[in-house]
């Protein structure tokens, strides 16, 4: 997006991010900061679409723009807003805007459930009412006290040895800001003991845990308290696909990143991550990433 199309108020702290952050790498790629839940993705171009799960975080673009698709939604943010996803989710992202002159430039900072319960339980901002549970993603509204925050974590990297002190009480800050945006409650609600939506983060621990194992749904929906029929439809709701759906896609991912990472053939990948059909893998696998094992690897070396 371009400078003069930004809100009034933005333009100074990104500008100071962007020289700061250019300082910190003029690499491309992912990049891990001094601050552990912090980092930063750099790039010169846009990208193909790329699945990778997120965890629980809050995704800021200091220059250029990106998609995030989740079932059938597609979110798009930019400098001027930003990504949230209060639970582990499957997304399929694409770098939209970059180039050599104006490369893109993201923050991506994780968080856990009990940061935002401790934030909740110290301050005066309102509890979220027991409702059903809403999405655990959405694009919020990048503000100047958010920006001002942010740049301040950022500043950290000149002294390394505040970190451990000042960080995590800046990420709280941020975190505090969030909290207060409109949607703020589509965070909190996960944090809620005894609420749908914590029962419904709860079961996703549990599918990652043991994702290599068959789910039984009616199981796993008594494990968190809640109704067979009830569970499949807040979950969905949550995460735009089915119990059965999410953890495809975590096998999926995770097959991938074995055969790319540790050399792994496909059908020994198929059976790590629990398929006992080999050619099933290779359809679904070729169903989410657009071609088969054996053509998808070969692509991404060449890549």
């Amino acid at each position: 997006m371009d400078r003069e199309m930004q809100p009034n108020g933005l333009e100074p702290y990104l500008s100071e991010l962007s020289g700061r952050l250019n300082q910190l790498s003029k690499t491309d790629g992912l990049h891990i900061t001094e601050i552990p839940s912090l980092h930063m993705m750099r790039a010169t171009a846009t990208s193909e679409p790329i699945h990778s799960m997120y965890a629980p975080s809050l995704c800021f673009i200091v220059q250029g723009a990106k998609s995030a698709a989740l079932g059938q939604e597609i979110y798009h943010y930019n400098p001027t807003t930003y990504l949230v996803t209060s639970v582990h989710l499957p997304i399929k992202s694409e770098i939209t805007q970059a180039s050599l002159e104006v490369p893109f430039i993201g923050l991506h900072l994780e968080f856990t459930p009990d940061q935002i319960l401790d934030i909740l339980q110290h301050t005066d901002l309102a509890w979220p009412e027991e409702s059903e549970p809403g999405s655990g993603i959405f694009v919020g509204k990048t503000n100047s006290q958010l920006l001002d925050a942010l740049l301040r974590l950022v500043k950290l990297f000149d002294q390394p040895a505040e970190i451990p002190i000042l960080a995590p009480l800046i990420t709280r800050e941020i975190l505090f800001r969030v909290l207060q945006g409109e949607q703020g409650h589509l965070v909190k609600q996960f944090a809620v003991i005894g609420s749908q939506a914590h029962a419904i983060a709860k079961a996703i621990q549990l599918i990652h845990r043991d994702y290599s194992k068959p789910l039984r749904v009616e199981e796993l929906a008594k494990e968190v308290n809640m109704a067979a029929s009830s569970f499949h439809k807040h979950f969905k709701q949550v995460t735009a696909l089915s119990p059965l759906q999410y953890q495809k896609r975590i096998r999926l991912q995770e097959a991938r990143h074995l055969m790319i990472s540790e050399k792994m053939g496909a059908a020994d990948a198929a059976f790590q991550v629990g398929y006992e059909s080999p050619s099933q893998f290779s359809r679904e696998y070729a169903r989410l990433y657009g071609l088969p094992p054996k053509s998808d690897l070969k692509q991404a070396s060449i890549q």
